[in-house]
């Protein structure tokens, strides 16, 4: 089973616990401490929407990507409700484009950690570098490899295996530990790590 075919599964049954109804603090931090301006940004993995929605709202130009045909209607629906512009798109993104490249900041909430293959990592951090502004920024959360599994959660990924697949594109600006946004009284751990394209000489 493809990535693009689990997903899909599971939004058809109802197994999505990672959609927790709001967008996610890791985001609000980064954006607002470092602070990122408002630009036009790419949510790759976007679900339901709730990170894109946030994003709209603090003056970012959204496009929303997503494999799920259900989940991005929800998305639509959320935005419409919230009367915010969104622009939501079915995309493969290992495989095709993004209309509206080049984006100032890409955001993915678990695209990352989804790929088992070093080489589909590699090549998602390549496809997300071509679709950056030069010195653009990307913040991903992947789970957190460190953290003993106790019983269903994201996937798990090491702090080594995010540089290797990123490090040719990208200097990392910050690798932390920290815990994704969650319903769970013990959320899962996560990695956030900031990013910016590194310039070509």
């Amino acid at each position: 089973m493809t990535v693009e075919e689990e997903y899909r599964a599971r939004y058809q049954s109802g197994d999505i616990l990672w959609d927790v109804g709001r967008a996610d603090y890791n985001l609000i931090e980064v954006v607002t401490q470092k602070p990122i301006p408002g630009c036009k940004a790419l949510d790759i993995g976007c679900g339901t929407g709730d990170n894109s929605i946030w994003l709209a709202r603090n003056g970012f130009e959204v496009t929303g990507t997503d494999t799920s045909e259900m989940a991005l209607a929800k998305a639509a629906e959320k935005a419409s409700n919230a009367h915010v512009p969104c622009d939501f798109r079915r995309v493969d993104f290992l495989k095709n484009a993004v209309e509206g490249a080049p984006f100032g900041f890409v955001f993915d909430r678990g695209c990352f950690h989804s790929f088992v293959s070093e080489k589909d990592r590699r090549r998602l951090a390549h496809n997300v570098a071509a679709h950056l502004l030069d010195a653009g920024l990307w913040l991903t959360l992947v789970g957190n490899a460190d953290e003993p599994r106790r019983g269903p959660g994201p996937p798990q990924r090491t702090a080594g295996q995010i540089v290797s697949a990123v490090e040719p594109y990208f200097e990392i600006l910050s690798l932390q530990s920290s815990t994704f946004e969650s319903n769970r009284p013990n959320p899962p751990r996560a990695w956030r790590c900031l990013m910016q394209k590194r310039q070509v000489i």
